[in-house]
């Protein structure tokens, strides 16, 4: 299904968040953010499509690969490890919900509000998951 045929309205509302989203969160945190709840989703067209966005705007090959063992990688900085350890909790969110040191951490490298805005970029990456798995939207295959 092209949710964005069947439901053009609803398409350009989820768009709506996504753009603001996009506009208060750092565009190399954000592609990190897609890039790696996209992978924990196993979201293939996502994936595809923001590893090629964030190639795009000069992330490297080492960085995207790396976000597969982020954790243990030396790739990251305090405040990209706080954004993907949110990332990692929230999209893998369960009764507990986010752990204390993961959102403390959160706030201390990006304060309230922009934890505030962190926190929902992680949440439209993992709508557009959804949307996309539910829908079996897949990348196209190239060269």
């Amino acid at each position: 299904m092209d949710f964005s045929r069947v439901t053009p309205a609803a398409f350009r509302a989820v768009l709506g968040v996504e753009s603001y989203a996009q506009s208060q969160v750092d565009h190399t945190v954000l592609h990190l953010i897609k890039v790696r709840a996209s992978m924990v989703n196993e979201c293939s067209f996502c994936v595809d499509m923001h590893t090629i966005d964030a190639l795009k705007e000069g992330e490297t090959t080492q960085r995207l690969f790396g976000l597969a063992a982020w954790t243990e990688s030396p790739f990251y900085d305090e405040r990209e490890r706080a954004a993907l350890g949110l990332t990692d909790a929230v999209t893998l969110l369960g009764r507990g919900g986010v752990p204390d040191a993961v959102w403390d951490a959160a706030v201390a490298q990006f304060g309230e509000e922009g934890t505030a805005h962190v926190l929902l970029a992680i949440g439209m990456i993992n709508l557009w998951n959804r949307l996309m798995i539910a829908t079996r939207r897949q990348p196209e295959v190239t060269g």
